[in-house]
């Protein structure tokens, strides 16, 4: 089952690292590798949530996502996306940003150079309010709980995440923003760039966590409806189908994996610009990471269960949180791309250490997995739209 669900994103992996190694070389094999991890690392919690959503559409609409969803997911998120990062940053079209990405590779390096304080500052912005709101939500399932318990406690105060990210913000401005990195190889002021940038990456982040939390709660009034028809139905001795959802409830449903997905990608997207300013290391590196999400999902789905590695949503948030820093300090200090994308592996790999570990200990008490700080049987998988 799972080769069979994984096959295809299996043997693109190897095609496309084998692509990169032959066209770019060793450097561009290991950060495509990389960025594939990172992506799925960050996205895991999306194929959770597209999996508990997905399970209600009918066969038709599960394999419209899985295809034309794909092509956005991939194409237009991990390809187009990041190109039109460049082009705004760098006030260039789009054409010419690729063009130069081709043919005039140190020229294109130059202007991504120049323009990488605007996007630290807006993909710092983003990825910082995401682990906040993360950080600060009270969970059952805690995984460094003496972290997260008093953070969880502040997180009672009212928009206290946007507080803390636009205090941040004017710190990066008046510290790193004030001899920003360029390609001439000196400091320049650009701090009211990375002011500008940043609450544009805030505007961002609260733009579409308001519309993922739109489609959801449109969702729960519709499932709302739905229940009492059915209670009705049944009621008057009708056989009420199984089948599943259609029709417009199950294109708004399509809307709103789109939308929720598409808010995922916003953090693999600007994340990877705190590894490479390669555009098609990025699409690549990306693009297999969202081949294996939407694989992920199909087989979540198929199993009709959810994973049980309860802390691997923290480890990602604390990765999400973890480039956020990195991306407001590149502004004016270069760090190594390598070490940037460890860091969100090991905190990864330490996040499913724990869980692994948890799981074992709650079978060896013999499957009581009540309590908190990893004593709860699952991980609480909220929507995405609470926190974009």
């Amino acid at each position: 089952m799972i080769l069979k669900t994984f096959r295809w994103p299996l043997v693109i992996t190897v095609l496309a690292l084998a692509a990169s190694a032959v066209f770019w070389g060793w450097e561009a094999f290991g950060v495509v590798l990389i960025l594939s991890i990172l992506e799925i690392s960050l996205s895991f919690d999306n194929a959770v949530v597209n999996a508990g959503v997905l399970k209600k559409l009918n066969d038709f609409w599960q394999k419209i996502f899985l295809t034309i969803g794909v092509l956005i997911a991939v194409f237009g998120m991990r390809l187009v996306f990041p190109v039109l990062i460049v082009a705004i940053t760098a006030k260039v079209n789009p054409v010419e940003a690729v063009r130069l990405a081709v043919d005039n590779p140190s020229r294109y390096e130059s202007l991504v150079t120049d323009a990488h304080p605007a996007i630290a500052a807006f993909g710092g912005m983003f990825l910082l309010m995401i682990f906040l709101d993360f950080i600060l939500e009270d969970r059952d399932i805690k995984w460094l709980a003496w972290i997260e318990r008093p953070l969880a406690k502040l997180g009672k105060v009212d928009m206290l995440s946007v507080c803390v990210a636009l205090i941040v913000l004017v710190v990066t401005s008046l510290t790193f923003a004030t001899h920003a990195h360029t390609s001439a190889g000196h400091g320049v002021d650009k701090s009211s760039t990375v002011l500008l940038a940043g609450v544009a990456g805030l505007i961002t982040y609260l733009i579409v966590g308001g519309l993922s939390g739109h489609f959801e709660n449109s969702l729960e009034e519709q499932e709302e409806r739905e229940e009492e028809e059915q209670e009705k139905a049944r009621a008057a001795g009708r056989t009420v189908s199984a089948v599943g959802m259609a029709g417009k409830a199950a294109f708004f449903m399509f809307l709103y994996l789109e939308v929720l997905d598409a808010s995922f990608s916003f953090d693999g997207v600007i994340g990877a610009f705190a590894i490479t300013n390669h555009i098609f290391w990025m699409a690549v590196g990306l693009g297999i990471g969202a081949l294996y999400i939407r694989s992920l999902t199909v087989y979540l789905v198929r199993q009709g269960t959810l994973d049980d590695y309860v802390y691997l949503e923290h480890g990602a948030h604390y990765a999400i949180g973890a480039l956020a820093v990195i991306l407001f300090v590149t502004i004016q200090h270069e760090i190594n791309e390598v070490v940037t994308g460890l860091v969100g592996v090991v905190l990864i790999g330490a996040s499913f250490w724990s869980s692994v570990r948890r799981n074992k200990a709650i079978e060896a008490r013999g499957g009581d997995g009540g309590g908190d700080s990893g004593g709860g049987s699952g991980a609480s998988h909220e929507q995405a739209g609470a926190r974009a």
